[in-house]
Formats: C-alpha cells, structure tokens, sequence
C-alpha cells in the first residue's frame, strides 16, 4: 500500500549517516531539512558533535562505493582534495600469528574525518530542496493532526540554556518542524527513546558490548615515500595493546594507540611514546618519531557497541525511522559505521522509490532492513571487543567453529596464504558474506596447509630505513 507522499524530510543530525540519508532523499518538489546542534564549519575542522573526528578514518571498500553510489564523483573528489589511494594489500599487517602478506587486494582511500565530512556536507547542501540548519538541538518529537504534517521536530537554539529535565529553557529560542518522514541521525546521543516513551510506545530492548576501549591519536608529518609500506597496522589483542598509523592528506600521517581497559593509551605525548614504544613490535613508536608532531595528543573512549532494537517494538509508528549511531553504534576502532550509514541510506532510498517510507508498516520494514545491513559488522565488532574484555563468546556450536576457523585463515595468511588473506579481507571490508569464507577451494587449502605444514612465517617488513640498514 502507498504512503502519502513525502514532501517534507527532516534529519535529525547533519554527520555522516545525516548527510548520507539526505542525499538518498534528497529530489525536486520535495524539502530535506537537517538539523544538527554544532556550528557546521565552511572548511574542513574538527567539530565538538564528532568527538572522534581526529582520529584515523578509513571508509571501507563496500563504504567508499555506496557513497560514490550515493554522490556520483565523489571518490575523484575526495582524492582532487589530497585524498591518499591505497591498496589494503599494501598495509604493513600484524596479528598474534605474525605479519600478513603483501599482495593485491582491496583500494580505499584514507582522509581525514573532518575533509571527508566537509566533502560530502557541501555536495549534499547543493541537491535540489536541500537546506542545512545548524545550532539547533531537538527538543521533542509530536504527532500531527489530521490533515496537517505527520509529525512535528521540536528544536531549540544550541546556545539556550537547557532545563534540569533536558527540555527547552526558553520559549524564545524554540521552533516546530513540520514533517511527512523523520529521521533519526543523531549519533549515539540520540534522545528517541526518550520521545517514544513520551508518545507511549513500549521502549526498545539495548544490546551493548563496551570493551571501554580507548584510543589516542597523534599527527605526524612524514614525506610522501617515508615508510616502505601504505601504513602500518598492529592488531590489539587480550591483555596488550595495538595501534597504527596511515596517511592523510596534506602530507599527514595519524599515529594512534589502541587499548581496552586498563590498557588504554595515555593522553599526553611522552606517555603516548612510551606506550607505542612498548607495543609487541616498535614500528609505530619509529613513525611517531620519524617526523614532526603537529598540536597536542587526541583521544577518543565513547567506542561501546550499542544497538537499539526498534526492529522489534510493537506498533512501531509510520513516517520514523532511525540510522547510523542513532539505530547501531559500533566501537570506531573497526572502521565500520560510515560504510554501514551508507548501505542504510540506499535502502532509505529503494524504499523511498517504492513509495514504502511512509506506507503502513514501511518504516518498521525498513527498520529491519537496516539492522540486516549491520548485522555482520555487528558480529565483527561484538566478537573482537567481547574476546578483548574477556567476554563469554557465542554458545553456538557454528559461530564457535567458525571463530576458529577464521583464527586457522589468519594463521595461514601469517605464512603467506594471501588466497585466505584476500579472503578475510573481503569480508572486513563487507565486499564478500562470512559464508565466501568456507568455500571448497579455502577448505582444501586448510586442509594442506595441515596436512603439509603451513610454511615459512611472512618477514617483517622494512618499514623504515633504519630497517633496510639492519637487513
């Protein structure tokens, strides 16, 4: 059944998944409003609404292409704006079982958070009935009445003062929004739960998996060819820390540490050091000192994993639907959550030409749509964090096989396997199902590899000159 017709949109949050989703909607007859609390900055800068905008990002293969998808002629943009392409292959990998081979794999292209945001904020503000409102904060979300709007966003001035129950402080600084579809795009501090329970809808069950894992980020200015290698990632595990370091634009390389729990990296610069320096292999610690340190260090501990499952409330109302951190955060350290606001918003926008957005049932359809889509990141994510917390992991008998046989691929990608190397990272990188994992032809290559011995470990790669020096 078709729903009325959707003429007026408002985005509640102007980040990614915010931008993502207006450009899914954006069209000619029809008015997309975003609203977000920051002051947006007319040039790439980090922006108090993305705390963990200056640390590393690196938009997934399946991301990068959903976005191009999305906003056709962004990928050339992104690298015209000093974008650094680079080949996943090229990465300097280390996990427990050693280094991973070099070989061809999977291009992305590593930029700044607060570039790639810039870029993308300034396409989507020219798309026809598009309008970006900043210093607003939602304060409350009502039904309409009939005949008029769906729905009403309550916003108020980010600058009024705020009362002590979280609403509106002055009268003054208030405005309503009227809208036929809403949608959620306010990151992990989103306050829908707290307006659907004032519209007395049941409240959504909460899965959350937090290894209180921490990261802290220094930049780093390093020549183009300074490193032999794309850059260079060194995986956390139980009980010790990782990091890793690629390339920006500008000439920038960001330098972080990873930990969980007590783990965590420090803060300042010598401890920051002294950490990386203590790290399984020193090549972080090198690269940190190689050049020099632009400003002070970043840190970033909101990473918990957090699903809100409104896929599952009863009587879930037409027109709302949630995306991004609103509907599924996941802890950054994975790289996953613009990749997976970018899949939502190609399914915002195949329901969108269905005319299902505002249908009867269409949002809760697409609600389910979108957990689906995350459904795998989710259990990349969960996994890695409960293992680093010490956890119970799955009972089921075929998420524990396949948890050790994913550990017997990265094994064999430790001694040159790069067929399973390849294999794992096409599934990282949401390109290939888990299933593409247990295909006959990685079976028998385990098999062998068991059977005959798994060969000599991957070298360490020459990093630095310093390395060539010592070979």
């Amino acid at each position: 059944m078709q729903g009325v017709r959707v003429q007026d949109v408002v985005v509640i949050g102007a980040g990614m998944a915010g931008l993502l989703a207006a450009a899914a909607l954006a069209r000619d007859g029809r008015t997309v409003t975003l609203l977000d609390r920051d002051l947006l900055p007319d040039v790439p800068q980090p922006r108090p609404g993305v705390p963990q905008g200056r640390q590393p990002h690196l938009l997934l293969h399946r991301g990068l292409s959903a976005v191009e998808d999305l906003l056709p002629g962004f990928r050339d943009e992104l690298q015209a704006a000093g974008a650094v392409a680079v080949d996943t292959g090229d990465l300097a990998w280390w996990g427990p079982p050693g280094w991973a081979p070099r070989a061809r794999q999977l291009e992305v292209l590593l930029a700044s958070r607060p570039l790639v945001e810039h870029l993308v904020r300034r396409r989507v503000s020219a798309l026809p009935g598009v309008r970006v409102v900043a210093a607003v904060r939602g304060a409350g979300l009502r039904r309409g009445e009939e005949g008029g709007p769906r729905w009403w966003v309550d916003t108020v001035e980010a600058g009024w003062a705020d009362t002590p129950d979280g609403g509106p402080g002055d009268a003054d600084g208030r405005h309503a929004w009227p809208a036929d579809l809403v949608v959620d795009a306010s990151g992990r501090a989103s306050r829908l739960p707290v307006w659907l329970r004032a519209l007395g809808l049941p409240a959504a069950r909460v899965e959350e998996v937090d290894a209180h894992v921490g990261y802290a980020t220094v930049r780093v200015r390093l020549p183009a060819d300074a490193l032999g290698a794309a850059g260079v990632v060194l995986l956390q595990q139980r009980g010790r820390g990782g990091g890793l370091a690629l390339p920006a634009e500008g000439g920038w390389w960001t330098v972080t540490a990873v930990g969980a729990g007590a783990l965590r990296p420090p803060r300042d610069l010598p401890g920051l050091r002294a950490y990386l320096a203590g790290l399984p292999d020193d090549a972080l610690a090198r690269v940190a000192a190689a050049g020099a340190v632009d400003g002070d260090v970043a840190s970033h501990r909101q990473t918990g994993n957090r699903r809100h499952r409104y896929d599952r409330v009863r009587g879930w109302p037409d027109g709302l639907v949630a995306v991004g951190d609103a509907l599924c955060a996941f802890d950054p350290v994975y790289g996953q959550g613009i990749t997976v606001a970018a899949l939502e918003a190609q399914a915002l926008r195949a329901a969108d030409a269905r005319g299902d957005l505002t249908a009867p049932g269409g949002a809760a359809r697409l609600l389910r749509e979108c957990v689906r889509l995350g459904a795998v990141p989710w259990r990349i994510a969960t996994g890695e964090d409960r293992a680093l917390a010490g956890l119970p992991g799955p009972r089921s008998p075929v998420s524990a096989l396949a948890g050790r046989w994913i550990g017997e691929l990265t094994r064999m990608a430790a001694h040159g396997d790069t067929v399973a190397q390849a294999g794992l990272s096409r599934v990282y990188h949401l390109v290939a199902p888990p299933t593409s994992l247990f295909r006959p032809s990685l079976l028998v290559r385990g098999l062998r590899a068991r059977l005959r011995g798994y060969g000599p470990p991957v070298p360490r790669p020459a990093l630095l000159p310093v390395d060539e020096a010592d070979r």
